[in-house]
């Protein structure tokens, strides 16, 4: 399990609302960053598609799926040195295994597994069923499932602790990893939550949101972080990833640990 994941936030790609025509520049700008991550010292890439928002609140359209994958392939050749993550937004786990299987990935991303939230897509139910049957049909046993518990830009549908949806997401949804987020892009993590989740689950837990090289001495306690925001320039997750702060978190995360 990769302790040090960068995000790539992918352009707007084929259909999405803002796609300029041309998938050239969301692949170039992945290549990009994709370098600078490695460089930097990351272990871990993420590709998502991030500039298709709104978002889809389930099955993705083909060309998304095209598209994700050859974003994907591109990251692989830029830096083959990382491992490589998918998580196709909003929630469209299937699609982010199908990506896995062409591209190789090590890992994907599903934001609600197990349960239901409320978001602004609407309504997110998880499909763990369908999720691990697809994954042991499709040979993929070996790419691991990081899964969120109380995403981020969601809110619950009925009251549960946040331990006992931890638990119920690692005992019976299988997941491999446990992510951890704060309300927002961006936003930091709660410690109580941390906490909470730390000591509920056996699995790994990463800080999945709102990490900077200031604020490590929280996320240090985790298994490991997933960082986009802070690694650009403008704080803003979208903009291109800045090389200096990606060597600056990567120097800062390894101190911390």
């Amino acid at each position: 399990m990769p302790a040090l994941v960068g995000v790539i936030h992918l352009g707007p790609l084929c259909g999405s609302p803002r796609y300029g025509g041309a998938l050239g520049p969301a692949i170039a700008a992945a290549e990009r960053d994709a370098r600078a991550l490695e460089q930097a010292g990351f272990e871990a890439a993420i590709v998502e598609n991030y500039g298709d928002a709104p978002f889809v609140p389930g099955r993705v359209e083909p060309a998304t799926v095209a598209a994700m994958t050859a974003a994907a392939l591109a990251v692989r050749a830029a830096a083959p040195r990382l491992l490589l993550g998918v998580n196709v937004l909003r929630n469209d786990a299937l699609s982010a295994l199908g990506v896995a299987a062409a591209a190789g990935a090590s890992f994907v991303r599903i934001n609600v597994h197990v349960g239901v939230r409320a978001s602004d897509q609407g309504i997110l139910q998880g499909q763990a069923h369908e999720t691990l049957r697809a994954r042991r049909r499709l040979a993929l046993d070996a790419v691991a499932l990081l899964c969120d518990v109380a995403v981020k830009h969601s809110a619950p549908v009925g009251e549960q602790p946040l331990a006992e949806q931890a638990r119920e997401l690692a005992e019976r949804g299988l997941a491999d990893a446990v992510l951890v987020t704060g309300p927002a892009t961006g936003s930091p993590v709660a410690e109580a939550d941390l906490d909470a989740v730390l000591g509920a689950v056996a699995a790994p837990v990463l800080v999945a949101s709102g990490v900077t090289a200031e604020t490590l001495s929280l996320a240090r306690r985790a298994h490991g972080v997933i960082v986009g925001s802070s690694l650009r320039r403008s704080g803003r997750a979208g903009d291109p990833i800045d090389p200096e702060l990606a060597r600056r978190f990567a120097e800062a995360w390894r101190a911390a640990r």
